[in-house]
């Protein structure tokens, strides 16, 4: 299976309530570690560090410092990209639904 890419890995990544969670973690608190990322999630520690991984893939958390004090911050790039993407599709759908109307009140 090939790897999702740009807002599809976004999408896969914010698919899990755990991952949604630790990003709003780390956007209200800002760069943390995975201890403070771990305490008060209904998880093991072992399984955020998974959960980080996978949204380290997606582009949406870097990862700085050396593996015994990591830091993880979010980077809202891919998100950005991601939303950018609902816009244009609801664009579309918007002018799918006007053009609609204006056949529908034209055949009245």
């Amino acid at each position: 299976m090939s790897r999702a890419t740009g807002p599809d890995a976004v999408f896969q990544a914010l698919s899990d309530p755990t991952r949604r969670e630790v990003m709003r973690r780390l956007s209200q608190d800002g760069p943390t570690t995975l201890g403070e990322l771990a305490s008060g999630l209904p998880v093991t520690r072992q399984a955020v560090s998974k959960h980080l991984v996978v949204l380290e893939d997606a582009g949406l958390v870097h990862a700085s410092g050396d593996t015994r004090r990591r830091t993880y911050r979010l980077t809202p790039r891919p998100l950005a990209d991601a939303m950018g993407w609902m816009v244009d599709v609801g664009a579309e759908w918007d002018d799918r639904l006007d053009a609609l109307r204006r056949h529908v009140e034209r055949g009245r």
